[in-house]
């Protein structure tokens, strides 16, 4: 958030969507491919911190599904301390590498990401904590606290909505001129 409102805020409409290299900015080598580290570093823990529950939901409903399937059920142990599945370890490998190529197909990948972003946002980070806080600290209903909460929450729904919105456009920008894999951020 701040580096998308600091960006803006220098560069207006002209913000880069890569902000190492969006701006002509590729020496010294060394300074980018650090940079570039701590994106992927950072990416790899919010992936997984998201990704986590739509895995174990598609593996319980798989489970539930065809309880009989030795492929789906089987765990193998692995050096003693590791369970293996074979349907766990298929199933995320392939959505891995779709991702993968939905990334490099679309060039608007970007557009696409922020908009899943602006639709998790709201309901993950904020609604859901809220709520789980306000019954959990037994806030009463119409108190100061809860009031304060509330208009919180719908702050926040207000920016994800602004959010999707500004995604959109950006996609709707993003295939007027669409090329396959070529990049446009």
């Amino acid at each position: 958030m701040l580096c998308g409102a600091l960006g803006y805020a220098a560069f207006g409409n002209d913000a880069s969507g890569n902000y190492l290299t969006g701006f002509g900015f590729y020496e010294p080598f060394w300074l980018v491919d650090i940079g570039n580290l701590c994106v992927v570093v950072h990416l790899l823990g919010a992936y997984q911190v998201i990704i986590q529950p739509f895995f174990a939901f598609v593996e319980s409903w798989s489970h539930s599904k065809w309880p009989e399937s030795r492929f789906i059920t089987k765990e193998y142990n692995f050096i003693g301390i590791y369970r293996i599945n074979l349907f766990r370890l298929s199933w995320r490998t392939v959505y891995v590498i779709l991702a993968t190529l939905v990334a490099m197909i679309f060039p608007f990948f970007n557009s696409f990401l922020g908009l899943i972003g602006a639709g998790t946002y709201w309901p993950m980070t904020v609604y859901f904590p809220i709520e789980m806080h306000i019954s959990k600290a037994k806030i009463e209903r119409n108190s100061f606290t809860w009031i304060w909460l509330k208009i919180l929450s719908f702050t926040c729904l207000i920016v994800a909505v602004l959010a999707a919105a500004g995604s959109i456009r950006g996609l709707v920008v993003s295939v007027s001129t669409f090329k396959l894999f070529h990049s446009v951020s």
